[in-house]
């Protein structure tokens, strides 16, 4: 018996099969691109991506025939948009949001409601690429398919939906939502009124690990796969790459080194709205409905490592790619062994919370002329884990202790990089032996729904299994503790000025 997780990105989808145990039997992956229209509105080509997940699906099937799937379930990006008909087919491209122009809806209900009671509501720090500014988006500016859509689905319930499953989504998307009621488990229908958008608009709600019922014949034929494989309700890739790598405890975080960096702490209990309003951090549900996940994260990650390569290293890049070899090892053989006086402001790309600025731009202060590419290098991955450490501290401050990390992600392949973070951080971390964990997470879902595990607990005991922990070095993390209060001074201040 085997399980299968896909993952749905702006960028790109994946299919993973996996054994019960956790073993990878079977991968594939293909890419797409967004576009933006002239208004700044960002979208992806629904078509293109439905083909792109059945490609996916359909090659992890055949690659693993001998050890048949039983079960399947979905994780998607939250703030994807795609309308549907009544008989379940997409009218629309899907839309992602609009990162960098203002929108006038969240205004609208943040002046009606009030910052404190919208987080109240949802958990949520609001951000201009939410799905409530989506939603308002197509009820105000495309109202012929605003009235003739049937539901608004993110990607995670339109898959499973496309094949052959019910509409259902779960906690964990739409708590990112800035729409949905946290405590009430429900739409939060204050938000909805001031927009002017019926609840009907939006798909039911279910806690991940539901059944959803079984891959539609048609579709079984297409992709190899039996009639009778069982589709469960998936949820958030961030909750989902926080399940397949184990973290299910309060007291360990994930720590995602991929394109973006990312930080995602669990909670067993809501904690004071008021604490987390005021170090600007969202909370909503894990992909399992008894916890919380809170996530710092930042748009520059592995993006701001490949901009460096490009914009810097281009020629030996391409050296490298004729060689068949990979340059970014090279070039992070080039950093010091010790910590750099520089200070690198990382905002090549908006930073999320705690900052949440689409504003906010990039700085490497201190360079001279004997300043080294591996220095700059160096102070790009410090200013990067400076950011999450913020993170981290505000936490930390609330009274949630964090003992260990989960690494997870390309980057976390990088024993060089991670042992930067774990210096930076303070805090160890430990390698899961799979570190593309967000479809082993979508798995382990699929064998929560399907009765192949009894519990949380049980799934990953038996398929998330560590290959290595990195501890910090005490020397270098405490030359980190005393740059760090300089990084805080330098960003709030550039921040100011830029």
């Amino acid at each position: 018996m085997s399980l299968m997780g896909v993952e749905i990105g702006s960028t790109g989808c994946k299919a993973a099969v996996y054994t019960l145990e956790g073993v990878p039997r079977a991968q594939a992956a293909r890419a797409y691109e967004p576009r933006s229209r002239r208004d700044g509105m960002r979208e992806i080509d629904t078509r293109e991506v439905w083909a792109a997940i059945r490609d996916v699906i359909a090659r992890a099937a055949a690659q693993s025939s001998t050890d048949p799937v039983q079960a399947l379930s979905v994780a998607s990006l939250s703030e994807a948009v795609t309308a549907i008909s009544p008989d379940g087919l997409p009218l629309s491209q899907c839309l992602l949001g609009c990162d960098r122009a203002s929108q006038p809806y969240l205004q609208a209900v943040r002046d009606k409601l009030g910052d404190q009671r919208l987080f109240d509501l949802t958990g949520q720090v609001a951000g201009p690429a939410c799905v409530l500014n989506t939603v308002g988006y197509i009820r105000d500016k495309q109202p012929e398919l605003y009235a003739n859509a049937w539901r608004l689905l993110p990607w995670s319930s339109l898959a499973c939906a496309l094949l052959g499953g019910r509409v259902l989504c779960d906690y964990s998307i739409a708590s990112r939502s800035l729409l949905f009621d946290m405590r009430q488990r429900r739409w939060a229908r204050p938000i909805l009124d001031v927009l002017g958008v019926s609840e009907t608009k939006l798909p039911d709600l279910a806690p991940g690990g539901t059944p959803a019922g079984t891959l539609s014949p048609a579709l079984a034929r297409e992709l190899g796969l039996s009639p009778r494989v069982r589709l469960i309700v998936g949820g958030h890739s961030p909750c989902c790459t926080a399940l397949g790598a184990g973290v299910v405890r309060p007291e360990l975080a994930l720590y995602e080194l991929g394109l973006s960096l990312r930080m995602a702490v669990t909670f067993a209990a809501l904690p004071l709205t008021s604490m987390l309003l005021a170090r600007g951090l969202s909370l909503g549900y894990h992909v399992l409905p008894e916890l919380y996940l809170s996530l710092v994260y930042t748009a520059s990650g592995g993006s701001l490592l490949k901009w460096f390569r490009d914009q810097l290293a281009a020629a030996e890049a391409r050296d490298a790619q004729r060689r068949g070899t990979s340059y970014y090892d090279e070039l992070l053989a080039e950093m010091p062994d010790e910590p750099t006086s520089l200070i690198a402001l990382p905002h090549w790309a908006p930073p999320g919370p705690p900052l949440l600025d689409p504003k906010a731009s990039g700085a490497i202060l201190g360079l001279r002329l004997e300043t080294t590419r591996g220095e700059m290098l160096k102070a790009l991955l410090e200013g990067m884990s400076y950011y999450m450490a913020q993170g981290m501290a505000h936490y930390q401050d609330m009274g949630l202790r964090i003992e260990w990390l989960r690494a997870t992600g390309g980057g976390a392949r990088s024993a060089t990089w991670l042992q930067l973070s774990v210096d930076v951080l303070g805090v160890p971390a430990e390698l899961p032996e799979v570190t593309d964990a967000t479809t082993l997470g979508a798995a382990l879902l699929a064998g929560l729904g399907s009765g192949a595990y009894g519990n949380a607990a049980e799934a990953v005991r038996a398929a998330v299994r560590i290959r290595r922990r990195l501890e910090p070095n005490a020397a270098r993390h405490a030359k980190y503790r005393s740059m760090l209060q300089r990084y805080a001074e330098l960003d709030a201040w550039w921040r100011e000025h830029e």
